[in-house]
């Protein structure tokens, strides 16, 4: 789901809302959540999961296609864990069918 099709789904769950009151809610949620990340906080939405940033040291690596060496900078990965009610949703529809991206 991209943003657009968030604010669409919001905007039908809740028609009283206007368009473009929805559209500013989920961009404000979006940047306080990216700022937060950006600041080294956690973010945890409670029964969803939580965001938090994990260090990844430097390392030498190859490169798969030429075989060179390169040395990779250290840098912070956003990891995602879902909550538990997250999973054992998830868990329920494991049956359904998937939609591909190609």
């Amino acid at each position: 789901m991209i943003k657009s099709e968030l604010v669409v789904r919001i905007g039908k769950k809740f028609p009283q809302l206007p368009e473009k009151v929805v559209t500013m809610s989920v961009n404000m949620i979006v940047d306080t959540m990216s700022e937060a990340l950006a600041d080294g906080q956690r973010i945890e939405i409670r029964d969803f999961g939580g965001f938090a940033l994990r260090y990844r040291a430097p390392r030498n690596a190859h490169n798969p296609k030429t075989g060179t060496k390169v040395f990779t900078l250290p840098k912070y990965t956003l990891h995602f864990k879902p909550g538990k009610e997250m999973r054992e949703r998830v868990d329920a529809n494991k049956n359904k069918p998937v939609a591909v991206v190609s």
